[in-house]
C-alpha cells in the first residue's frame, strides 16, 4: 500500500533544493505527497538555524505537529536540517514525539531509516559529512521555470556571525558530469532557468575544474534559457568569472554580491576577508565588464561592537554602489559561533533604529535604478500570472528586476521584450514590444 508524506521547508534555496532530493527519496520508496498534514504517514519539516526567527518558527509547527500524532500516534515526524543539526539535543529532551533528527548530511539514509522505524525507536543522525554531496540523486521537482541545482554543500569561510559551517560541515564540490547531467535532466523534465547553488558557489573547485569553467559547460548544455547562480563570496569574484559572464548570453546579468558591513573594522570583526576598498574595487570591475549588471546584496546591522561611525561606512558604501536591491537583517546571535562570545552586544532598539534607516536608504537606491529602465527594451522571461491581476504576466529581466505587463499572445515560460513604461517601487510595468 503506498504511503503518504507531508513535507514543510523553512529557510534558504539550499533548503529548498534539499526539500526537493529527499521527495526524491520518499518517492522511489513508494511515498506519496499528500497537502492534508492529518492524513500522512509520515510529516516533515525541513528547517532552517541562520536566524533566531526561523528557529521559532519550527517550533510553534511542532507543537502542531505533536497535535497530530495526539491523534494518529503511528504518523511518524522527522526534523531535518540545520536546526537538527544545531539543537539535536533539545529536540530529544523537550520534543519526546519526533522520531527522526537528522541533519543536512543524513538525508540518504532517510528511508532506511524509516523502514526502521517501524519498531518506534528514536533515530538520530546528525554526523557531518567530508564527502557527502549527494551525487548520484537526482531532485524530484515540480513543475516549474527555475531548477535550483546544488554544485556543493558546507562552507570553510568561517564568519563569525554564521552558523553554516557547523550546521552543513566543511566545503566540499560535486562531480562537474554529475552537475551536468542533472542540468540536462532538469531541461529534459521542461527548466528553462538554471540556478547553480552553494553556499560559497563561487569557490566551486572539482579536480583542476573552478566555477568559471563550470559555468562555461553548463551555458554550453543545450535548452539552457537562463542560468543564474548564488549566493558568491566577494572575495572569489575574479576577473575571469566576469569574463565568462559577459562572454554567454544565457548566462544573466546580474549577481548577488553579500557586503554585510561597509566598516572595515566590522568586516575584520567577522571573519569577512575583504576590505571596503576591495569590495568597492570589485563592484567597479563588474560594471566594466558588464555595463547593464543588477547587483543585489546582503547587509547585516547591529553586530557586535558596531558604533554609529561603523554603521555610517556601511550607509556610505551603500550609497556609492547603489545597489538593485538588498537583504538587510538585524545581527541575531547564533550557538557555536564566535560573534555570540562578543561582550559588546547591541540592543534591540538600536539594531531596529538601524534597520529602518538602511532600508530607508535602499528603498531609495532601488526606485533611482528602476527609473533608469524606463524607455528601454528588457528581455523577460515569463514566469507566472501577476498576483494583481489575471490578464498580466510577472516576469524578470536578465538583469533580476521583476516586471509585470499585460498578456498578449505570449506564455509561461517565453522569454519577450518588453519595454518598460513605469516603476511603483521595486517591480517596474511595461509592455511587449512586437516589431523589436
Amino acid at each position: 500500500m503506498n504511503k503518504s508524506y507531508y513535507l514543510e521547508t523553512y529557510g534558504c534555496q539550499m533548503n529548498v533544493a534539499d526539500s526537493e532530493l529527499i521527495e526524491g527519496m520518499l518517492s522511489q520508496e513508494g511515498y506519496t505527497p499528500i497537502r492534508e498534514m492529518s492524513k500522512a504517514d509520515a510529516i516533515f519539516v525541513n528547517t532552517c538555524a541562520i536566524r533566531e526567527h526561523a528557529e521559532g518558527k519550527v517550533h510553534s509547527r511542532l507543537g502542531l505537529f505533536n497535535k497530530v500524532k495526539r491523534d494518529n500516534p503511528g504518523v511518524i515526524i522527522g526534523v531535518l536540517g540545520c536546526m537538527a543539526q544545531n539543537l539535536k539535543d533539545e529536540l530529544l529532551v523537550n520534543k519526546p514525539y519526533v522520531d527522526i533528527i537528522l541533519g543536512p548530511d543524513a538525508y540518504r539514509k532517510l528511508p532506511d531509516y524509516l523502514r526502521r522505524n517501524e519498531k518506534k525507536n528514536h533515530i538520530v543522525d546528525t554526523k557531518l559529512s567530508r564527502f557527502e554531496v549527494y551525487d548520484d540523486l537526482f531532485p524530484s521537482r515540480k513543475q516549474g521555470i527555475n531548477a535550483w541545482v546544488s554544485i556543493m554543500r558546507g562552507c570553510d569561510k568561517f564568519c563569525t556571525f554564521c552558523i553554516v559551517p557547523f550546521t552543513r560541515g566543511r566545503e566540499r564540490s560535486r562531480g562537474i558530469d554529475s552537475i551536468i547531467a542533472e542540468v540536462s535532466q532538469a531541461v529534459s523534465d521542461g527548466f528553462v532557468e538554471i540556478t547553480l547553488l552553494g553556499q560559497n558557489v563561487n569557490s566551486y573547485q572539482y579536480d583542476s575544474v573552478g566555477f568559471p569553467k563550470l559555468l562555461e559547460a553548463v551555458a554550453a548544455v543545450e535548452g539552457v534559457h537562463r542560468i543564474r547562480y548564488t549566493s558568491p563570496h566577494p572575495q572569489d569574484v575574479t576577473e575571469e568569472l566576469l569574463d565568462v559572464m559577459a562572454s554567454h548570453e544565457s548566462i544573466c546579468n546580474s549577481i548577488h554580491f553579500p557586503l554585510q558591513s561597509g566598516s572595515d573594522r566590522i568586516l575584520k570583526r567577522m571573519n569577512r576577508t575583504y576590505t571596503k576598498e576591495h569590495f568597492n574595487h570589485q563592484v567597479d570591475m563588474m560594471r566594466e565588464k558588464i555595463p547593464h549588471i543588477g547587483i543585489s546584496t546582503d547587509i547585516i546591522v547591529g553586530f557586535p561592537g558596531e558604533t554609529e561611525t561603523d554603521f555610517q561606512d556601511t550607509l556610505d558604501v551603500a550609497s556609492q554602489v547603489q545597489f538593485d536591491s538588498a537583504f538587510t537583517f538585524k545581527y541575531s546571535a547564533r550557538p557555536y559561533t564566535k560573534a555570540v562570545e562578543y561582550e559588546d552586544q547591541i540592543s534591540e532598539e538600536e539594531k531596529q533604529d538601524r534597520l529602518e534607516r538602511l532600508i530607508l536608504l535602499q528603498r531609495e537606491h532601488t526606485l533611482e535604478k528602476n527609473k533608469k529602465t524606463i524607455g528601454s527594451i528588457q528581455s523577460v522571461l515569463i514566469e507566472k500570472e501577476s498576483k494583481k491581476s489575471t490578464s498580466q504576466w510577472a516576469g524578470r529581466t536578465d538583469s533580476n528586476k521583476w516586471v509585470i505587463f499585460p498578456k498578449e499572445n505570449a506564455a509561461i515560460k517565453e522569454t519577450v521584450p518588453v519595454q518598460i513604461l513605469n516603476t511603483s517601487g521595486i517591480s517596474l510595468q511595461g509592455k511587449i514590444v512586437h516589431n523589436h
